[in-house]
């Protein structure tokens, strides 16, 4: 299983046919630890089982607490031991562009992976890789204008400037829907800020983080400044705990993100999180039911709706309920689902058997706390295999209850009444998350002000939207700090204050 497949032989390859192809992987039995791909001290696997067939796809190295320590302590010597953190800005921007361009290389490879782990449409997954590669040029354009050094004048005379250093040796812990994409809003500010980093790979999808290894390798990127392992939750939580690593980079569930952030606090190392959402979607009177039905529906397909920041929560006038749910539950009921490397299928299985588990758990929850079914909430007809799940909307939902507060990860939608403007912002509010929104309404100006008052970390117009240079992250215990933009590179840094008797001769 260890056999490497061109994109130039993926081309062309009919749907079904990609899963005949080899695993686009050289050493998914080995751990890269130092610019090498080492074998693990123990000869444990994870198993990584397609969920359009539930069949084996291939297995991965499971990383022991030796392993790890290896890798925390590769990274810290490249950072103490080298001059990669004395590197110009400049320097360590080449080699994001050529991280770039090696995924550029590599996409077809990484969204064959990305399908095949979770579930996600090939179509998605194709036009999704062959952007990441702009993440890594978005970071190295940014070091021609990033404030790493900022001249002041001081109250003795002399010399003042505030520079960001880097913070040091980053953990990157990343979540198994988007491993890619999260990888490059870690790893990417990390690098030109002057970190290195240990990538902790999701154990449900670690291919595209061995494909970012093996870049890094054909680049000759130095020893020990980016590693990756894959790992469980107990030896994942002593990487967290290391001394070595300064700085924690997270995404996934808020109970997770808690205790994380209780284990760094222990030792006061930095982290940032990038957690759960129940985001709102508030839909104003003035605007038409049937094209925001169209529309969340659509959106809610992305990733099998296993997205943190599904618009899951549809918030509209009582008066206007049962019309907008009939309209939603019409439209997301004839969604196509199917294989996902079926160019018709709009909807895809769930990532793994225990995630359907899960989902059906709340389904069944909806049903019980008295919400009204109005499409979905079973197995789809004629799909006995694979891990797939109907795409359902519940109707009359209490934003009380257990399906309008909790994260569900799945295609689930509540469709919730208020009773005017000022309630439905009261309930977008009524969570313990804040990490995304939006309100429909063909009026500016009421759009902005609404926006204003709903505590999230992301507010859209008419629709999901996000936009990574602006930076994205959550209000509440959807999050601590940015990813992406310029706000996304500052917590890679440290700022420091320098104050000299005279200004330096050299500020190289």
């Amino acid at each position: 299983m260890s056999s490497h497949v061109s994109n130039e032989q993926s081309r062309g390859v009919p749907g079904h046919a990609m899963r005949d192809l080899p695993v686009p992987l050289l050493h998914p039995d080995r751990l890269y630890i130092d610019g090498q791909w080492v074998t693990p001290a123990e000869s444990s696997t994870f198993d990584i089982v397609d969920p359009a067939t539930e069949e084996l796809y291939y297995q991965v190295a499971e990383a022991g607490t030796t392993d790890m320590s290896k890798a925390v302590g590769a990274a810290r010597r490249a950072f103490d031991r080298t001059n990669w953190p004395l590197l110009a800005p400049a320097e360590r921007a080449d080699w994001l562009r050529k991280i770039a361009d090696g995924l550029r290389r590599r996409a077809g490879d990484a969204s064959t992976l990305w399908t095949r782990q979770v579930g996600v449409l090939h179509t998605m997954s194709t036009a999704a890789i062959e952007r990441v590669g702009a993440h890594y040029d978005y970071y190295a354009d940014l070091a021609a204008d990033f404030p790493f050094e900022v001249r002041h004048d001081t109250q003795q005379g002399g010399f003042g400037a505030v520079v960001r250093e880097p913070i040091g040796v980053v953990a990157a812990i990343v979540a198994w829907n988007t491993p890619m994409s999260l990888m490059a809003y870690k790893v990417a500010p990390a690098l030109l800020a002057g970190c290195t980093v240990v990538v902790k790979a999701p154990p449900e999808a670690p291919g595209e983080a061995y494909v970012l290894a093996e870049i890094a390798e054909e680049i000759g990127l130095p020893a020990g400044v980016l590693n990756v392992v894959t790992a469980d939750r107990e030896v994942s939580e002593q990487l967290v705990r290391n001394p070595h690593v300064d700085k924690v980079a997270f995404t996934g569930s808020s109970v997770v993100g808690r205790r994380i952030a209780s284990l760094c606090g222990d030792r006061m190392a930095r982290y940032t999180l990038e957690l759960g959402g129940k985001s709102p979607a508030v839909i104003l009177d003035d605007y038409d039911l049937e094209t925001a039905a169209r529309t969340l529906s659509d959106a809610e397909c992305t990733l099998n709706g296993q997205v943190c920041s599904s618009l899951t929560r549809i918030i509209v006038s009582r008066h206007r309920h049962d019309e907008f749910a009939e309209a939603l539950g019409a439209f997301f009921g004839a969604v196509r689902i199917g294989d996902p490397f079926d160019p018709e299928a709009q909807l895809g299985p769930l990532a793994m058997d225990r995630q359907r588990a899960r989902v059906e758990g709340y389904i069944a929850k909806g049903v019980a706390d008295g919400a009204r079914l109005v499409t979905g909430g079973g197995r789809p007809e004629g799909l006995d295999t694979g891990f797939y799940l109907e795409p359902t909307v519940f109707a009359g939902v209490d934003n009380q209850w257990t399906i309008a507060q909790e994260e569900i990860f799945g295609p689930v939608l509540s469709v919730i009444p208020a009773d005017d403007e000022e309630h439905a912002v009261e309930l977008a509010n009524d969570t313990v998350f804040g990490l995304n929104a939006t309100v429909f309404t063909n009026d500016n100006d009421r759009a902005h002000h609404v926006a204003r008052r709903i505590r999230a970390g992301t507010v859209g117009h008419n629709g999901y939207r996000t936009d990574p240079r602006m930076g994205f992250g959550g209000f509440k215990q959807s999050g601590v700090g940015r990813e992406g933009g310029a706000d996304g590179l500052l917590p890679y840094t440290e700022a420091k204050t320098l104050i000299l008797a005279e200004p330096p001769s050299s500020r190289a």
